[in-house]
């Protein structure tokens, strides 16, 4: 896995957010195993609650292709027209979905604030104790 291919491919996907309302710009870029990438934006909505984040724009784009076994994904997040971008975690509703579709001790969320200035967490650490699939039995 390339970190920095995959983290400049979630910084194009946030060049092509839509968020008038807020003006916080994200980008996701989903690896799988077999290599391929599938990107996300963040998309808001006047009603806010039909919001949709990047992250899950990329998860749902990729299972709506026919996805599956995924192993990474980069975000890269911040004011739209910021010149440096910070560190952007998935919110707790991103994280969720992950927890759907990844084993969470494998799974390898990226934060970056460029292409060489980035941190790798596992979605374990990101989602102790989460709930997924496992727990229903």
């Amino acid at each position: 896995m390339n970190y920095p291919v995959l983290i400049e491919k979630a910084l194009e996907a946030r060049r092509r957010s839509y968020c008038p309302y807020s003006g916080f710009a994200v980008g996701a870029a989903l690896e799988t195993a077999d290599g391929r990438i599938f990107l996300g934006c963040n998309i808001e909505n006047a009603a806010f609650t039909p919001t949709n984040c990047a992250e899950r724009t990329a998860f749902f784009n990729a299972v709506s292709r026919g996805a599956s076994g995924f192993k990474a994904i980069a975000v890269v997040g911040g004011p739209k027209d910021a010149a440096e971008l910070d560190f952007c975690a998935p919110c707790g509703v991103c994280r969720q979905v992950m927890e759907e579709f990844c084993v969470p001790d494998d799974f390898q969320v990226i934060l970056a604030k460029s292409p060489s200035v980035y941190k790798v967490l596992t979605l374990a650490k990101l989602l102790p104790m989460g709930f997924g699939p496992a727990a229903l039995g």
